[in-house]
């Protein structure tokens, strides 16, 4: 699985240099829009609305707008109208992507992507053309310089996780998509902050890239989810994050 969260650690690394706060909001309200749309307004009952807005908290997002996407969801509010699309392709290397989007035009997002990755040294892909190489799990991330790894350990196995393990300076800790929000919950019940929570496409294996082809599949990542429709993309990659962080 280290595909998935090495793409995030990457980000991390970037984050203060790249920082676009109101892509982010936007990204993040058409996210808890479509959730509260597809599972109902309510979080305690709809995992995927509860993870969203979590994210939206820890990014500062005002609690008004977070209240106005769910009703936009729910139909209380008008609103546009988002289509959820996974799109699935190749990058460099032959690393799989899976693209997630949500989009009042399908018939442009798929032209932008396609286009963006035809530049990149990518193509785009058949539906279940590589999603077989995926599971969908759900990961909270928290900053392993701060917390006793055997206390994180146990307070993520007792909640219900099904792994957790050390990435450079982050505990990935996977779970069941609908027990996301339960772990979550303990481990900050024990103190522990989580520094990002999601639902994602977690790679079954990686495909290794290094070089040039690593620092032209990190820009090819970084232009996708620069895309106003893209939400993230998930990938099968493994490489140096030190190294590419710096790209």
């Amino acid at each position: 699985m280290a595909g998935h969260s090495k793409w995030k650690q990457i980000k991390h690394y970037k984050a203060a240099a790249d920082a676009k706060r109101g892509a982010t909001f936007t990204k993040l309200i058409r996210e808890i829009t479509v959730a509260a749309k597809q599972g109902g307004g309510d979080p305690a009952g709809n995992p995927r609305l509860r993870t969203a807005i979590d994210t939206a908290r820890a990014s500062s997002m005002p609690k008004e707008n977070i209240e106005r996407a769910i009703k936009k969801g729910t139909g209380e509010l008008e609103g546009v109208q988002y289509t959820e699309v996974m799109y699935e392709g190749y990058g460099p290397g032959g690393v799989a992507l899976m693209i997630q989007a949500l989009t009042d035009n399908p018939t442009r997002t798929v032209a932008e992507i396609r286009h963006k990755l035809s530049r990149g040294g990518g193509n785009l892909g058949a539906t279940n053309s590589v999603a077989w190489m995926f599971d969908r799990r759900g990961q909270i991330y928290v900053n392993a310089t701060a917390y006793d790894e055997d206390k994180t350990l146990e307070a993520a196995l007792d909640a219900g996780a099904d792994d957790v393990r050390r990435e450079d300076d982050q505990y990935v800790i996977t779970t069941d998509p609908t027990s996301i929000a339960t772990v979550r919950a303990a481990l900050e019940a024990h103190g522990i902050a989580i520094a990002h929570g999601e639902i994602a496409w977690v790679p079954k294996t990686t495909v290794r890239v290094e070089g040039k082809t690593a620092e032209q599949l990190v820009k090819l990542l970084e232009e996708i989810e620069e895309l106003d429709d893209v939400q993230k993309v998930d990938a099968n990659f493994d490489m140096d994050v030190a190294d590419m962080a710096q790209a």
